[in-house]
């Protein structure tokens, strides 16, 4: 694998820290802002939101600059944002930074997994976009249970200082690793949005969307459900945080493997277990070692579901593959919005703290639908698509002589 996709990487770090970070310290920002926990809790919805807005209008741009240029001044954002988080003197000043943060998370992972794709053979497609996501997957092992630790300990604002700071040495990576490219010759939005006429790439995004949405409807609330439901520490929700990263590495690496070889299989997979597990964590939720096993295991079943879903994309997207990229990331964090919404609206509703694992579930089932829905319409397209060829070679086939006795 070339070592730009360490660069890559690198800067995933920075923008999967300053994503998940947020989670862990929900408590402190609603404490210090004297707002309530779901309130807090629209940091996250706003910063997917933003991913959703930013994806497609940032690519688009992006169209018009060199690749490595554009990942750099994407990054110049992703810093301003977090400087003006740590900084803010009230939460919709916070709000406002997280929003500029986000603007430059969904076209960084779609022109990054372009670029990745691009710098390897066609059968590692899935294991590079992998490796970059790597970056997004340590960042919870690592980034967001130090975040969080900082945050606690020192106040969350030091945390956001110091993601912006993850941000410089990111920016710093792609200058110094990624390789320069020209700018991309021939794009046209028009060409680019041809591939949203395709009926399996809508249905890939939409997995998108209500699968990994399962996973935030539980995670957004970590804190306050492992505190007030399973009876751990506040410290403890930095180790919480650990697991799910842990969780999460292993499913990515899984996921990126097993896509380059039997895709919608490992599909059908991780979603039934992603739903089943989710389902089952409003019954852990209430006991220290089963919620912490749970925790983790969302984690890998949520991300082994992004390699196959991303590369999913691509494939049908073949030939105009940035933008459609980069929209599938604002998927994943339209799923976010939704989820977290959606659990904010349950836990106001007085259904508890472990109420948005039902949520999660209920989304993560519908992704499984939907998957098993998408295999259906390319099986039949694959026969069809036999029948004619055969069709066809039988009507070239020259007609048999009639023999002569």
């Amino acid at each position: 694998m070339p070592l730009a996709l360490l660069a890559l990487a690198i800067g995933a770090f920075g923008i999967g820290t300053t994503e998940f970070v947020i989670m862990g310290l929900l408590p402190e920002v609603a404490t210090d802002y004297s707002v309530t926990i779901p309130t807090a809790g629209l940091l996250v919805t706003g910063y997917a939101v933003g991913v959703l807005m930013g994806a497609p209008l940032m690519t688009v741009l992006g169209t018009r600059v060199p690749r490595k240029r554009m990942l750099m001044l994407l990054m110049g954002l992703f810093i301003v944002g977090n400087l003006t988080s740590a900084l803010a003197p009230s939460f919709g000043v916070m709000f406002a930074g997280r929003l500029i943060a986000s603007l430059a998370h969904g076209a960084f992972f779609g022109i990054g997994s372009v670029v990745a794709a691009d710098l390897v053979a066609p059968q590692k497609k899935a294991g590079a976009i992998a490796l970059m996501f790597t970056g997004l997957t340590v960042a919870n092992v690592v980034g967001v249970p130090m975040g969080t630790l900082v945050g606690q300990h020192f106040g969350w604002r030091v945390t956001f200082l110091i993601v912006a700071a993850l941000g410089v040495v990111g920016l710093a990576g792609i200058a110094r690793l990624v390789p320069e490219q020209p700018r991309p010759q021939g794009v046209r939005l028009r060409h680019e949005l041809i591939a949203f006429r395709n009926t399996q790439v809508l249905l890939a995004m939409a997995m998108t969307v209500l699968g990994f949405g399962g996973v935030f409807a539980a995670i957004t609330y970590i804190a306050p459900m492992m505190t007030r439901v399973a009876g751990f520490a506040d410290g403890s929700v930095t180790w919480l945080l650990v697991l799910f990263g842990l969780g999460m590495i292993g499913g990515n690496l899984l996921g990126g493997r097993y896509a380059d070889r039997r895709l919608m299989p490992m599909l059908y997979v991780t979603l039934s277990a992603l739903a089943l597990v989710l389902a089952l964590f409003t019954v852990t939720a209430h006991h220290k070692i089963g919620a912490a096993i749970t925790i983790a295991l969302i984690g890998a079943f949520g991300f082994a579901t992004v390699p196959p879903l991303q590369k999913r994309v691509l494939d049908q997207a073949a030939g105009a593959p940035t933008l459609a990229s980069a929209v599938n990331i604002g998927a994943f964090n339209l799923g976010n919005a939704l989820s977290a919404w959606l659990g904010g609206i349950v836990i106001e509703a007085g259904l508890g703290y472990t109420a948005p694992n039902w949520v999660g579930a209920l989304l993560a089932g519908s992704a499984l639908v939907l998957a098993v829905i998408s295999g259906a319409l390319e099986r039949r397209g694959t026969a069809q698509s036999r029948v004619a060829g055969s069709g066809t070679a039988t009507e070239r086939r020259p007609a048999s002589r009639p023999t002569v006795g």
